[in-house]
């Protein structure tokens, strides 16, 4: 039988090996039994360049590389940078920001989801900024204790940030979600970076549709498996 599983926000670190431990674990286990695995984003805590040797990251390209299915990965907000170089170290495909899938009858859209938080203007200019390209041409071409500078400085203002916003501002907007289904014709939505795993309906569509959103890693793994009797979220322990 199809199974296809989502994950998303591990934030993976050399701080946090036991996240490291659980993701590995995870593709040895779980990942092994499903027919494609869907990376959407912020998988790694940061990410400064194709060309950082850390070797957290030779060892997660080597063991994803090792997978006998295909393997797809959506960017996010903290590794967008990821580029053609890792991806052909991991032997995963990347892919545009929004792609809808057709399976078991139904479309569903996958995406990071940082772009459905309408209503945080502050982050929305942001993410405009560092995705300008000539910006990460020239960011890419620092040298590389430069970018590490940059990229601590950019969280820590980053979490600075955050513990002054109102969270409703930080969740994702019902008009943002109901456009990107109804643009896309999908009845389904999966997506990550809110960090507020569960499936809600969403009744303004017409079909009635549902989006399902990923947990993050901090303290166990998420997943959403997707077969033809739909969609299922479930927590593990690493």
């Amino acid at each position: 039988m199809s199974r296809i599983l989502f994950i998303a926000d591990l934030h993976l670190c050399q701080e946090e090996p036991a996240i490291t431990a659980g993701f590995l674990n995870f593709l040895s286990h779980q990942a092994q039994h499903c027919s494609e695995l869907y990376i959407l984003g912020d998988l790694f805590e940061a990410w400064i360049g194709d060309d950082d040797p850390a070797p957290l990251h030779q060892r997660i390209a080597l063991a994803i590389a090792a997978l006998p299915i295909p393997v797809y990965f959506i960017h996010g907000n903290r590794d967008f940078l990821v580029g053609k170089r890792f991806a052909q170290q991991a032997n995963m495909q990347l892919l545009p920001e929004e792609v809808v899938l057709e399976r078991f009858g139904q479309r569903l859209v996958i995406m990071h989801g940082d772009t459905l938080c309408t209503d945080d203007i502050s982050y929305l200019k942001f993410r405009k900024k560092v995705h300008t390209p000539w910006i990460q041409w020239l960011f890419l071409r620092l040298p590389l204790k430069h970018r590490l500078k940059i990229a601590r400085n950019m969280r820590q203002s980053s979490q600075a940030a955050n513990q002054n916003k109102d969270m409703k501002v930080m969740d994702v907007n019902q008009d943002a979600v109901t456009e990107v289904l109804t643009r896309h014709q999908a009845t389904l939505l999966v997506h990550g970076h809110t960090h507020q795993p569960a499936i809600h309906p969403v009744t303004d569509t017409s079909p009635a549709a549902q989006r399902a959103v990923l947990g993050a890693w901090h303290k166990e793994g998420w997943m959403i498996e997707w077969t033809a009797e739909g969609l299922t979220l479930s927590h593990f322990p690493w």
